[in-house]
């Protein structure tokens, strides 16, 4: 089911655009990477995909006749930790809106916060504070604050900013999950491109210095001829263990 569709759109601010023209869809039950070097454009392309910035030009449409319900977890910011605040109270934030102020209202927030931290593996952490938290724990209590939520399209900026390579591998097995058990649509931002190409089907590469736009299956975009054009120098894509590995040969160093 198609929820999102980017139509020849164009991102920017103040009329000006950044990037060239993207077409994209965004469909539930599968997984994009949008991928490219820091202040690439990615998170002004994220913004305007989220309905928070109008496109310079294009246009976003809605086959479900409404925007999707997007769940948002961002890069992991380290609060401050001397704040009075357990799991479940960051948790139930997700379901605040106007409207639902009534007790009822609040038990079932309550509950269906459990519920997400049940699905998050952190349901024994509830009640403990935020400041007790690994950084890999409060990220799954980011994640599930994003899908009480009862999302279409779960969105990760970021998500394994900070964490080693077992809370990283952990946390992506997670979400590859959730998407299949609450079919979701799942968008990763991220400038680490190891992090995606083994974890998402589609990926969407952005660079705005050299004004480009690649978006494809991973297969046909995550090769070594294409990222050496993104990145402007040697980048070689292989395999190990049945796993693609990413990594700069510099001897094959380009211009941009």
């Amino acid at each position: 089911m198609d929820l999102l569709s980017l139509l020849g759109v164009r991102v920017g601010y103040h009329r000006r655009p950044l990037l060239p023209p993207v077409d994209l869809v965004v469909r539930r039950g599968t997984s994009l990477g949008i991928v490219g070097p820091n202040g690439s454009g990615k998170s002004t392309l994220l913004r305007t995909m989220l309905d928070l910035l109008p496109p310079v030009a294009g246009s976003l449409v809605y086959p479900l006749g409404r925007p999707p319900r997007f769940g948002y977890v961002p890069q992991r910011a380290e609060a401050d930790r001397s704040f009075p605040m357990t799991a479940l109270d960051l948790v139930v934030m997700g379901r605040l809106r106007p409207g639902r102020l009534g007790p009822g209202s609040v038990r079932a927030d309550r509950a269906a916060a459990r519920d997400a931290l049940a699905r998050v593996g952190l349901i024994d952490h509830a009640l403990l504070p935020l400041a007790t938290l690994s950084g890999g724990q409060r990220q799954r209590a980011l994640l599930a604050r994003a899908i009480v939520t009862e999302p279409d399209v779960l969105v990760l900026d970021e998500p394994t900013t900070g964490m080693d390579l077992v809370a990283e591998r952990a946390l992506l097995d997670l979400v590859e999950q959730l998407r299949v058990e609450l079919d979701l649509a799942i968008v990763i931002v991220t400038h680490h491109l190891a992090l995606v190409a083994n974890s998402v089907s589609e990926v969407l590469l952005v660079d705005r210095e050299r004004q480009l736009v690649d978006h494809g299956p991973v297969d046909q975009v995550v090769t070594s001829e294409r990222l050496s054009a993104l990145y402007g120098m040697g980048v070689v894509v292989g395999e190990l263990l049945g796993r693609r590995v990413v990594f700069v040969d510099r001897r094959k160093e380009q211009r941009p």
